[in-house]
């Protein structure tokens, strides 16, 4: 099983959709520092992708050292010092863009987005309250 997922969408390589999914997890702790990482032949079958692109994925994480390849572990999520909010705010680059041209295409204001963005977040916060309460 893949510990994140990976909406392949059109018009973007499959490789660089699953290394930005893969980043995503690793930058929000989902995949926290030392957890396994899915073997290149594990990568391919469950995403069913070519095994090369699998493994290029691999050695890309790898060289920006967000994997560990250990002799006789496997490959592991690396040690690392927490990400800055730069380095957490690049990972929404893409989307912030797609945002604003689709908020401009409709003829939006910044502060319209902003209201909408500030709407969501409080409403996603809330049902991540409620799971709280329910779950104590």
């Amino acid at each position: 099983m893949i510990p994140f997922r990976v909406a392949f969408g059109p018009g973007i390589p499959i490789y660089d959709q699953v290394v930005y999914a893969a980043k995503k997890a690793i930058v929000s702790g989902q995949l926290p520092a030392g957890a396994a990482f899915p073997s290149v032949r594990a990568l391919s079958k469950e995403l069913k992708i070519n095994p090369n692109t699998a493994h290029k994925v691999v050695a890309e994480l790898t060289s920006q050292r967000l994997l560990d390849v250990l002799p006789g572990i496997g490959t592991v999520v690396a040690k690392r010092s927490p990400f800055t909010v730069a380095q957490r705010r690049r990972l929404l680059g893409s989307e912030v863009e797609r945002l604003v041209v689709e908020a401009k295409k409709i003829g939006l204001e910044l502060n319209d987005v902003v209201s909408a963005v500030s709407e969501h977040w409080k409403a996603l916060q809330d049902a991540e309250l409620a799971k709280e309460v329910e779950g104590k």
